[in-house]
C-alpha cells in the first residue's frame, strides 16, 4: 500500500493541474472574504455581523467553498486514468484494483486535507488584517471557531473522495465535472432555497458539509455537528465503495 500511495502522490504532483486548481481555489476563498467582510455593512444583508460568533463561523467557513474545485480534482484523478489510458498499465503492475482505487482514495482524501489547509491559510491572510483594521476582535480558539475550520478540512477531504468516487463510475471526464458541478451550483442551490424542500437540504452533501462547519444560512437547519458529519464520511465511503466495485469488474480497455 505505501508504494501505491507514493505512486499517486507521483502523478499527483507530476503535472501542475493540482497547482492551477489550488490557485483558483485560494483565489475564490479571498474574494469571497473579501466580498463577505466589504458588503458586511451593506443595507438589507441578511448575514449575521462579523462582531457575532456567527458572523465568524460564517466568515471562516468560506474556505469551504473550494469544495468545488477539490471535487474536480478528485474526479480528474480518477478519469485521467482512463483518458489517458494509464489505467491498464496501473492495473497490470498491481492486480488487485481494489488496492489502486483505495490508494487513490487515501491520498486524495490527504491531499483534500492540504487543500483546505491552504484555502484556510489564505482566508486568515485576508481577514484577520481587515477585521482589526474594522476594530473587530477575533479569537481563533473561540465562538467555535475551531469547529469550523475543522469541519472545513474534514468536509474537504471527503469532497475530494467523493470526486475519486464519482470519476470511478463516469469515466467520460468532461460529463463527470459538468455534471456534478451543475448538481452543487443548480441542483442544491434550488433545494436550499426553495421553501417547500429546503428542510431537505441537510440531508444533501452541501448541507452536511455546512452543518459539519457549524455555519449560519438564514431559514435553513442544519444537522448537529456529529451528525453531519457522519452522513458526509457516509456519502464519501458509498461513492468510493461504489466506484472500486464498479472498477474491479468493467473491461479497462
Amino acid at each position: 500500500m505505501t508504494r501505491l500511495l507514493k505512486a499517486e502522490f507521483t502523478k499527483l504532483f507530476t503535472t501542475r493541474l493540482w497547482l492551477w486548481l489550488l490557485l483558483g481555489a485560494t483565489g475564490m476563498v479571498a474574494l469571497v472574504v473579501g466580498l463577505t467582510i466589504g458588503l458586511a455593512d451593506s443595507p438589507g444583508n441578511p448575514s449575521p455581523p462579523l462582531t457575532t460568533p456567527e458572523g465568524q463561523r460564517n466568515l471562516f467557513g468560506v474556505a469551504g467553498s473550494a469544495s468545488a474545485l477539490a471535487i474536480v480534482l478528485g474526479i480528474i484523478a480518477m478519469t485521467g486514468e482512463f483518458r489517458h489510458e494509464t489505467v491498464t498499465p496501473t492495473f497490470l503492475a498491481t492486480p488487485r484494483r481494489g488496492r489502486v482505487v483505495t490508494a487513490k482514495v487515501i491520498a486524495y482524501a490527504i491531499a483534500g486535507v492540504g487543500f483546505g489547509t491552504v484555502c484556510i491559510l489564505a482566508e486568515l491572510a485576508v481577514a484577520l488584517p481587515w477585521l482589526a483594521a474594522k476594530g473587530i476582535d477575533v479569537s481563533l480558539t473561540g465562538n467555535g471557531i475551531p469547529r469550523t475550520l475543522i469541519g472545513v478540512l474534514l468536509g474537504l477531504a471527503v469532497t475530494t473522495v467523493l470526486g475519486v468516487g464519482i470519476g470511478a463510475l463516469i469515466r467520460n471526464q468532461v460529463a463527470a465535472i459538468v455534471g456534478t458541478l451543475v448538481y452543487f451550483f443548480v441542483i442544491e442551490s434550488l433545494v436550499s432555497a426553495l421553501p417547500k424542500i429546503r428542510d431537505y437540504y441537510k440531508f444533501f452533501p452541501g448541507g452536511a458539509s455546512s452543518g459539519l462547519a457549524n455555519t449560519y444560512q438564514p431559514n435553513v437547519e442544519f444537522l448537529a455537528g456529529w451528525q453531519a458529519g457522519l452522513l458526509l464520511i457516509g456519502y464519501g465511503v458509498v461513492f468510493a465503495a461504489l466506484g472500486t466495485a464498479l472498477t474491479i469488474r468493467r473491461d479497462v480497455t
